[in-house]
Order: structure tokens, then C-alpha cells, then sequence
């Protein structure tokens, strides 16, 4: 079962936590999730799964930035978000799916007892402009049933920022991601 919005707002504070909250952004089984200023590409063309990549951090501008088609960007929500007890899931807006935007492209299912900011895996089936700040997400509570066992992860848990896959960690554990100070542009603010 999928928590109500007044089941949302009646768990705050105990069971779920959302940093920044606005009130006017709770719907009636939801709550709108905004997009953060910053973007992240991986450098690499060819990505391997037991490696650590080279990435680029994009500032998303006040006037937008275009996000072209065939290419991954990965993104974050201004909010925080921690859940105890049910399991926290993210969708995009239908408003931003019929404009073309993926704002999830499969990482939508969260964890009970996840606590961070959400990474967003962002695909445009064509060019569109973004803006920082804009609802762009919807988070949503399910009910679980039987004995819980809370996400614990030195990957994901307590996060700060955009999260690039981590699965090297897994597969490579020896693997060392790139120094970002190393990186040739390491920042775009076009």
C-alpha cells in the first residue's frame, strides 16, 4: 500500500524526514522532489562496470541548460530524505515525462532506512532546457511487512552529492576512482 499525503505529513519527523520541506509541495499520495543546480557526465565514452570513471560536473545556470539527446546526465534533488519503515520510492512528474525527460532511467526504488540526497539518472529522448530548482521528482512510501533489515551501504548512505555508479566497489575492490582535481575541465558552467 502507498502511504496518502496526510499519512506522509502524519510520519515527519519519526519515520520520514525530508530537508528542505515545503508544505505546498505534498500531494495527495506524494511529494515533489526539486532538482539541484548541478549535473554530472561521465568523460569516458566506453563505461566499464568494474572501473571507476572520470566525470564532469556541469552548474545548471538560472537561464537553463539543454540537455541533448543520447547522453547520461546524472543529477540530484535538493532534498534530503530519510526513511525509516517504509520503503521510499522516486517517479518523475508526468509534466516533465511528456516533454521527453527520463528523470530515472531505472534507479527509482529505494531502501528503508536510506538516508541522502537521490541521484537522478537523467536521458532526453530530445533537446530540452532545464532550470535549477524546478519540482522535477515525486517521492512516494510504501507500506512493508515482516521483520526490516535497514540499508546499510559504505556506497550510497549518507551521500552529499550526485553519486556516480559505485558498482567498481563491488566488482573491483582494489579500484581507486579518479582525483577530480586531475581532471582537465572538471567544471562547466556553459
Amino acid at each position: 500500500m502507498i502511504l496518502s499525503g496526510n499519512e506522509i505529513r502524519k510520519h515527519l519527523g519519526s519515520k520520514i524526514f525530508i530537508e528542505p520541506y515545503d508544505e505546498s509541495r505534498l500531494n495527495p499520495n506524494s511529494y515533489n522532489l526539486t532538482l539541484n543546480e548541478e549535473l554530472m557526465t561521465y568523460e569516458e565514452l566506453i563505461l566499464d562496470m568494474r572501473q571507476p570513471h572520470r566525470i564532469r560536473r556541469i552548474t545548471i545556470p538560472e537561464e537553463g541548460y539543454v540537455l541533448n539527446p543520447n547522453q547520461l546526465y546524472l543529477a540530484r534533488t535538493n532534498e534530503m530524505t530519510e526513511t525509516h519503515g517504509f520503503v521510499p520510492m522516486i517517479e518523475g512528474r508526468s509534466s516533465i515525462g511528456r516533454l521527453g525527460l527520463f528523470v530515472h532511467v531505472t534507479a527509482g526504488f529505494g531502501d528503508v532506512g536510506f538516508k541522502g540526497f537521490w541521484t537522478l539518472e537523467m536521458f532526453a529522448v530530445q533537446p530540452i532546457r532545464i532550470y535549477p530548482n524546478v519540482p522535477i521528482c515525486q517521492i512516494f512510501y510504501h507500506e512493508i511487512t515482516g521483520d526490516i533489515t535497514e540499508y546499510v551501504s559504505d556506497k550510497y548512505q549518507n551521500n552529499h552529492g550526485i553519486q556516480p555508479s559505485l558498482l567498481f566497489k563491488e566488482l573491483n575492490p582494489g579500484a581507486q576512482p579518479p582525483d577530480e582535481s586531475q581532471m582537465a575541465f572538471p567544471f562547466d558552467n556553459s
